[in-house]
């Protein structure tokens, strides 16, 4: 069950703290991007964050789960616990390269 536009939204709107938010669908999920960098995934309204060594003391007691068929399990993040939510994507957003740049084949 694909996540509807109204829950990313949600989960955007819980990230007022945060500057330059934004989301792209893809395969009919979401990312969700703080600052250009690749930070939340968004699947069936559930909200995953990756499952990094930086994370694992404050989300011990985070609920874990695949977000699509073939990938790793992540970590479930209580989006409107906003205290959490702010500080995952603080230690997210600081480690997180920038995405490289793709040119366009010709």
């Amino acid at each position: 069950m694909a996540t509807p536009v109204d829950y990313i939204e949600f989960v955007c709107e819980q990230l007022r703290g945060f500057q330059n938010v934004r989301y792209k669908k893809m395969f009919g999920e979401y990312m969700v991007y703080i600052n250009e960098k690749p930070i939340l995934l968004v699947c069936d309204s559930t909200v995953y964050v990756k499952k990094l060594p930086q994370l694992d003391e404050i989300m011990s007691g985070a609920a874990c789960g695949v977000p699509y068929g073939g990938s790793k399990e992540h970590y479930i993040l209580d989006i409107e616990n906003a205290e959490l939510t702010e500080q995952v994507c603080k230690i997210l957003e600081q480690i997180t390269p920038l995405p490289n740049k793709r040119t366009k084949k010709q």
